[in-house]
């Protein structure tokens, strides 16, 4: 099986919305696409759990599939986003010095992809 995980940086929701589309599809092809949040991506949270967000559909989706791992420890804490996404439910990761590190994703066999 074809094993995916994007690392997404960028705080871009034009950006973003293509780890969301990429992710679900592999999921519907029966492929893995997972997602870790970085950097300014982690601010993404707050903003696409809002119903009237052009990204709120995609985001409730992936979560529902269970497609999101995470979001860096490190970065939600210095970006101030740590509580939303807390409040989200998705999982506060990185033990790399509170950053997740892809050197733990390419051991289980996944590709990585940044955006």
């Amino acid at each position: 099986m074809n094993k995916t995980i994007f690392f997404a940086f960028r705080g871009d929701p034009l950006c973003f919305i293509h780890v969301l589309l990429n992710a679900i599809d592999m999921h519907q092809k029966n492929m893995e696409g997972k997602i870790v949040l970085e950097g300014e991506a982690v601010t993404l949270v707050a903003k696409m759990a809002k119903e009237g967000h052009f990204l709120h559909q995609l985001y409730i989706k992936a979560k529902e599939l269970g497609l999101i791992i995470g979001a860096c420890k490190a970065c939600s804490n210095k970006l101030g986003a740590a509580e939303d996404i807390k409040q989200e439910k998705i999982p506060l990761i990185g033990d790399m010095a509170g950053h997740p590190a892809m050197s733990e994703y390419l051991e289980q066999g996944y590709t990585v992809l940044t955006f």
